[in-house]
């Protein structure tokens, strides 16, 4: 049975030969393509900044991929290009990173299985704008199975301006 996923993808370290972060993305939805994944659409890539103490931006897409691999060994297999590209896992977050592929979506829905690095959908799914637009590109109507929300609501609530404190408006 066939499965649809969508992967964020994220760089913010230049690659000694292909270049950019810029220039990463597109190779990286390329090498995605593989027998057993067809990749069904990727979005543009966006630029944001970074969280956690790296201080270059980042260049970031998301693509939806087909594929009969079960989310473990899907996500062994991003594993695997991420490594191709020159990233090196040394277990902290945050770090800049030639190349980071992510689960953030499954159409089997929830996933929390014995990997302890393998949460679908993605925690961070619903708090990062540069999660959120690139996906909103793609998948728009792609329901989050926590919240229920389709990605473009998840996006409008993360892009909407944060409400005035309340305490500050005393009559």
């Amino acid at each position: 049975m066939s499965h649809l996923y969508l992967i964020g993808i994220g760089s913010n370290q230049p690659h000694p030969v292909i270049g950019t972060p810029n220039r990463i993305i597109p190779q990286a939805i390329a090498a995605l393509e593989m027998d057993d994944i067809d990749v069904f659409a990727h979005s543009a890539t966006i630029e944001s900044r970074p969280i956690g103490p790296s201080l270059r931006r980042f260049a970031n897409a998301a693509a939806v991929v087909a594929t009969e691999l079960d989310p473990p060994a899907l996500l062994a297999r991003l594993h695997e290009i991420e490594s191709h590209f020159g990233r090196v896992r040394r277990g902290q977050s945050w770090r800049a990173r030639v190349l980071d592929l992510d689960i953030l979506l499954w159409s089997g829905g929830m996933w929390a299985g014995s990997n302890p690095g393998l949460s679908i959908p993605h925690p961070g799914l619903r708090s990062r704008g540069f999660v959120l637009t690139p996906a909103a590109m793609i998948a728009p109507d792609w329901r989050d199975p926590v919240s229920g929300l389709n990605i473009r609501h998840l996006q409008s609530r993360f892009n909407r301006p944060k409400a005035l404190d309340q305490s500050s408006h005393r009559h």
